[in-house]
């Protein structure tokens, strides 16, 4: 093992590029899963960053002492307890920007695939169903005149706002406080955006104001013309409700990217033809990745030797002392 290297713990899964990159600057300690009874009195006293794909609970970081950040590979971070891993005094990091336009296309593109049903024509084409049967049936849905209201407008969001303009519908949004200098009409609630729409794009994180939000009330308001689509987080919507919702035409369709229990779907949700899924594919190209992958080891590189993590999270917009 290199020497005077700080040690980064890689608990569980990660990705190749990360794994790559770490022992060129650091000296890597692997166990296999976020589990403090796998932290060793060894890791437990020289661990001084985690380098994390997924959860880690809050055990599992009083176990290391010595931690002084945990570099996460994703924007979202709800894995990591940010405000316990600030009383502690860690700095969390997330991967921001570099994914966003890669998202925001996967938004459209889920949306569009939603709407006019085109995952559902392709297959009619590929089960010979065109030859033997004729023409796939003309899609009931179209973006034409549609008014999309988005459920969150941060980075990911805006970046969605601007694709959206070029289509011609008209855009509003729901976050706690308006925006300034923007053109789309804001609401204060979710319920009273859905009643002024006639399509939602979740794309807000994971936190215990967000969770379940858009439940059977605010699917009952956005109508049978309605549309959800779903980049954000799965625990967002109720998905018991939004089933429900579908099944007796309550909203018209759905498109899902997330789920609340990944890699786990609903059987509810997979039966219904009015649903368009994918298995959390947002940022899922390679050169996004790879961006994802540097910024997660350029983040532990710049703390060690700048004392300045390049994107820690809002909770803990820590410094490091030098030597």
């Amino acid at each position: 093992m290199p020497q005077g290297r700080p040690r980064i713990l890689v608990p569980g899964r990660m990705n190749k590029r990360v794994l790559d990159r770490l022992p060129d600057h650091f000296a890597p300690v692997f166990v296999s899963a976020a589990d403090p009874a796998l932290i060793t009195a060894d890791i437990a006293a020289g661990v001084s960053g985690v380098a994390v794909q997924g959860k880690i609970p809050n055990d599992f970081i009083d176990a290391l002492p010595n931690l002084e950040i945990i570099a996460n590979f994703g924007v979202g971070y709800d894995g990591v307890d940010a405000g316990h891993a600030a009383k502690r005094g860690v700095v969390v990091t997330n991967t921001p920007d570099v994914l966003t336009e890669e998202v925001a296309d996967t938004a459209i593109g889920l949306l569009i695939n939603t709407v006019r049903q085109l995952p559902a024509a392709e297959q009619w084409l590929r089960q010979g169903r065109w030859a033997r049967e004729g023409a796939f049936a003309l899609s009931p849905l179209t973006l034409r005149g549609r008014t999309v209201g988005l459920y969150g407008l941060g980075r990911i969001g805006l970046a969605i706002a601007r694709r959206l303009e070029s289509f011609g519908v008209s855009i509003a949004y729901h976050t706690r406080t308006p925006r300034p200098g923007l053109l789309y009409r804001h609401f204060s609630t979710l319920k009273a955006m859905a009643e002024a729409v006639d399509t939602i794009i979740v794309i807000v994180p994971s936190t215990e104001a967000t969770h379940r939000t858009v439940n059977a009330e605010v699917l009952q308001a956005l109508g049978p013309q309605g549309v959800l689509i779903n980049v954000g987080r799965g625990a967002t919507v109720d998905e018991a409700a939004l089933a429900d919702a579908l099944q007796r035409g309550v909203i018209a369709a759905a498109g899902l990217d997330v789920f609340e229990n990944e890699p786990y779907v609903p059987d509810a949700l997979l039966a219904l033809p009015n649903v368009s899924v994918l298995p959390h594919v947002g940022s899922a190209s390679q050169a996004t990745r790879n961006a994802m992958a540097d910024l997660v080891v350029d983040n532990l590189i710049a703390w060690f030797e700048t004392g300045a993590a390049l994107t820690p999270v809002d909770e803990t917009p820590f410094t490091r002392k030098i030597a």
